[in-house]
């Protein structure tokens, strides 16, 4: 298995702050709890300068809590928080290089649109030239030029949202955290805004801290996944790493769709699944040892039943318009796979991989690889 550590890395319990790698934030054994119920579980995390990094997980999981801990809106009940490798447990969250977008917006509505982008630098007394200066800059840079006059509450999800990214990033913070800001808006606007957020965050080279519940909008838009469950770290690592290489069952599960079945390691660079022997790229678990095989629906090849292959029954197929999605039956077990091409219901097929294919982890509850 892939050693995942990506760009951000999650510290050993008893670690000190360091500054190396760029690290911009740096989180220590942090612990919230909310009426006796432990919402960050000693959560320790680094968080590397000018990154899009994504704290994924479901409600409840923490990933908010983190940001407002990170936003210093929250304190910790314990644990500590270095800026630059300098605690800031006790500055206020108005002297942090940070600014908040809330997934409400929190725009002003008895402003337009300029008094809303221009506020934080009215706040700081700077002359109004270089006001009106930055803040035309800041509406060109989110296509809202001409909307200056217009009040807040004329405008659609997508243009508020602008606006309030532009208000949070006309003060040049160093780290700009995004609370599901995407989550009112509809799915076309909401994919389009992605694309425009990392657009963004790659133009002014700003970090971003984005949470979200969306795994694919986790993978599209980051440099940095970090999955969380019950307020622990599960994985961190690059979208290519969290999706072909997850680091437990419930990673695999989370991120995307996966077929996870028992398997039996029979030594190094071959499982056998289902009764057949199939060569794969992972090693060290030893020989016939159980283990749990991951594989994702579109990795599946639907071939003709044959004694080298996975023979099931067709049991569903559906339609999801780029791609067939079938439900295969073969030993108790329902596959589901992805194809372009539809197989007929109740039909016998076979289904086979390739080393590439196919992913192995411990199985549930054991010690995991080194």
């Amino acid at each position: 298995m892939k050693n995942i550590l990506g760009s951000i890395k999650a510290a050993a319990a008893d670690a000190g702050p360091t500054k190396q790698d760029n690290v911009v934030i740096s989180l220590r054994n942090a612990v919230v709890d909310y009426d006796g119920d432990t919402v960050l579980n000693g959560l320790s995390l680094d968080i590397i300068d000018k990154q899009f990094v994504t704290l994924l997980g479901p409600s409840g999981c923490g990933k908010t809590t983190t940001l407002r801990v990170i936003g210093g809106f929250l304190q910790m009940n314990s644990g500590e928080l270095y800026f630059d490798g300098k605690k800031i447990n006790d500055v206020p969250a108005y002297k942090r290089p940070i600014n908040t977008v809330f997934q409400k917006y929190a725009l002003f509505p008895h402003l337009n649109v300029y008094e809303n982008v221009a506020f934080g630098l009215r706040l700081k007394k700077v002359p109004e030239k270089e006001i009106r200066e930055q803040v035309d800059e800041m509406l060109r840079m989110v296509n809202l030029k001409g909307f200056e006059k217009r009040s807040v509450n004329s405008l659609s999800g997508g243009q508020q949202q602008r606006v309030a990214i532009s208000r949070a990033l006309i003060n040049k913070p160093r780290v700009l955290l995004l609370d599901e800001p995407l989550g009112a808006l509809d799915l076309k606007l909401r994919k389009g805004m992605q694309i425009e957020l990392k657009n963004i965050q790659q133009r002014l080279g700003i970090t971003f801290i984005y949470v979200t519940h969306d795994q694919e909008e986790a993978l599209t838009m980051s440099d940095t996944v970090v999955v969380m469950k019950d307020g622990e770290i599960q994985q961190i690592g690059s979208p290519q790493d969290i999706y072909n290489e997850p680091k437990n069952a419930y990673v695999a599960d989370f991120i995307g769709e996966s077929n996870i079945i028992s398997g039996l390691m029979r030594t190094d660079y071959f499982v056998e699944i289902s009764g057949i022997v199939f060569e794969c790229e992972d090693s060290g678990f030893g020989d016939n040892v159980p283990v749990d095989v991951v594989i994702r629906p579109e990795d599946i090849k639907v071939v003709a039943p044959s004694p080298d292959a996975i023979v099931g029954t067709v049991r569903d197929v559906i339609f999801k318009g780029v791609h067939y999605e079938m439900l295969v039956e073969s030993d108790g077990f329902t596959w589901k796979i992805h194809s372009t091409k539809s197989q007929v219901i109740g039909s016998t097929i076979g289904m086979t991989l390739t080393p590439n294919d196919i992913h192995i982890m411990h199985k549930s509850g054991e010690v995991e690889r080194k």
